[in-house]
This record gives C-alpha cells, structure tokens and sequence, in this order.
C-alpha cells in the first residue's frame, strides 16, 4: 500500500500531449493495447500482450505476445503488482527493437482511477512507463457506493444510441469513470473507462470511441 500511495503521487489527470487538444487527434498516428490473459483454470501462466495500431486506420504495425510465469499472489486492490511489470517489459523491449513505433497513448484492459486507491492498472503502468494510458474495463468495479444494482442497469439501458455515456460518480461526489456503450442494438454491455496518466476523462472517452469497431477497442481486441 506504501508503495501504491508513492506512484500514486505522480498520476497526471489532465491532457499532456499536443494531439489531445485537437477534437479529431490530430499528431496521434499510433495507438497501443496491453493485456494480459490467464490460460483457463492456471493463474499462474498467463500471456502477456503489447500491439500498436496506426491511427486512424487502426492496422496493426507491431506485436509482441509472449507466455510468462506469474508469481505474486492475487491480493485484491493490488492486481497491477502481479501484471504490470510484464507489460513494463513488453514496453521496454519495443523501445529497443521499434522506437519508432512507441505508442502515443495505451489502452489498457483493466482500471485506472476507478479503484479502491484511485490507482488501478492503468495508473500504474502510465506511470512507470510515463505513457499516457486509459483504463478500459469490462465490468464495473465496485468502489466509492458504485454498485451494479437495478439502477445502474437501468442507465445502461436508457444508453439508446451508439456513444451514448453516462459518469460514474461515488459517493464522494467524484467522477471516477464513464460508462460507454458501443454497439447498443447487439449488446446493451457497457465498457468502464477511466483516467490512467496524462489524459483527461473527456479525451479518454473520445478516444476510446474512436478506436471501437466493435465493443472493444481495436488496440484491446487485437
């Protein structure tokens, strides 16, 4: 927790980058998506994964996938000590072989300021790899009051056309999150967005928009 609370400390929330600040990310040619996946019923062999899509066309220019041993035990609330250092890796390794393919932005699957700490997955690896990255979640994780009760599924219900979004606020007040809803006609689940580092939740949300053919993000998917 010492730890989590001296990284949290250098979190920026805010839009860093010049393409940020162009409604239609203007400068922004290289989009990256990290992941890491269990094999099914182990949750110790788990395959860690970095691609970089171009922007906009969102054609995969590099991939790194590769199977590794994970050794820290699960604690809740701490997931990215067990993860983020393979993704740190997958980054580092792409700086040696591709630096002319470092991604601009990250999405990340998993939180970022949606988290019990206000220090999800995508917090931690933005700052350790001082990337701008986006947390891109599933399933709501229940902090600050947020629960998936009758009337959270009732706003995403009421999520009538594509894009459609609605905060996710606690009850501190704080917006934590956006609830983004992609593809309503054929699937009414939502995707969880959040701040992860150097950007803010409005150009998160656009951004994540904008790199959806599909409920997932094409730098997630791929």
């Amino acid at each position: 927790a010492r730890e989590q609370a001296r990284l949290k400390a250098g979190v920026v929330g805010e839009d860093t980058e010049e393409w940020q600040k162009d409604a239609s990310f203007t400068g922004l040619e290289r989009v990256g998506g990290v992941d890491l996946s269990y094999v099914k019923g182990d949750d110790t062999s788990a395959c860690a994964s970095l691609v970089v899509l171009s922007y906009p066309a969102l054609e995969v220019l590099y991939e790194d996938c590769r199977m590794v041993a994970v050794s820290a035990p699960y604690v809740a609330g701490f997931l990215a000590f067990r993860e983020v250092p393979f993704l740190v890796e997958a980054v580092q390794r792409l700086q040696q072989k591709e630096p002319k393919l470092k991604p601009q932005v990250l999405l990340v699957d998993g939180n970022g300021l949606l988290h019990p700490r206000g220090f999800g997955v995508a917090c931690h690896l933005g700052v350790l790899t001082d990337l701008p990255c986006i947390g891109v979640a599933k399933n709501l994780l229940q902090v600050d009051g947020l629960v998936r009760d009758e009337l959270h599924r009732e706003q995403i219900r009421s999520l009538q056309s594509e894009g459609d979004t609605f905060p996710l606020t606690g009850t501190s007040g704080r917006v934590l999150g956006m609830v983004s809803c992609r593809d309503y006609n054929n699937s009414s689940k939502p995707l969880y967005i959040s701040v992860g580092h150097r950007v803010c939740l409005e150009t998160a949300v656009r951004l994540v928009k904008s790199c959806c053919r599909y409920r997932i993000p094409e730098p997630i998917r791929q």
